[in-house]
């Protein structure tokens, strides 16, 4: 009888420290799974995200972080994700893939209208989905509605510069 007892005990030490440790490792798979889903365009506006409220300034300098016009924040926060992009909107418009409207992506660079300048390109933020752009405007960078009636109006084009999109 003390013999079945010991025996069942082991048994029942065993069968929960492998439950412990087989629940141990399905939880660190999921850890490594969710890391995986992350995506460059999700990096890229991350990144941005951490500059929102920084002053706009036109034509400030490439690589400072003390302030931003629309093409050197996204100069700057692809850089920082390794992307290489021109100091201006309009050379920034000639890079990676033309894209259309309805097939925007997180991360798509977006295109604007400057309504002084004949329709040439004069502003640009990236996609981050739902229909809303982050970029350096006004007065601070920020987060906007494409669907305003001033960016709707205004709006010429996409590009995506993120190659290998996941």
């Amino acid at each position: 009888m003390l013999h079945t007892k010991q025996l069942f005990r082991k048994v029942i030490s065993i069968g929960l420290c492998a439950a412990i440790g087989f629940t141990a490792l399905g939880f660190g798979q999921a850890g490594k799974a969710e890391a995986a889903t992350v995506t460059k365009a999700d990096k890229v506006i991350s990144t941005g995200k951490n500059y929102l409220g920084v002053k706009y300034r036109f034509g400030a300098p490439s690589g400072v972080t003390y302030a931003f016009d629309c093409s050197s924040f996204t100069q700057y926060i692809f850089k920082k994700n390794g992307i290489t992009l021109p100091r201006s909107s309009s050379l920034q418009a000639t890079k990676g893939v033309k894209v259309a409207k309805a097939n925007l992506k997180k991360g798509d660079l977006v295109f604007f209208k400057d309504p002084g300048r004949a329709g040439r390109i004069g502003h640009v933020a990236v996609y981050i989905g739902n229909n809303k752009m982050l970029g350096a405007s006004g007065k601070a960078v920020k987060i906007s509605s494409m669907g305003s009636s001033y960016w709707s109006k205004h709006y010429v084009s996409a590009r995506r510069v993120i190659k290998n999109y996941a």
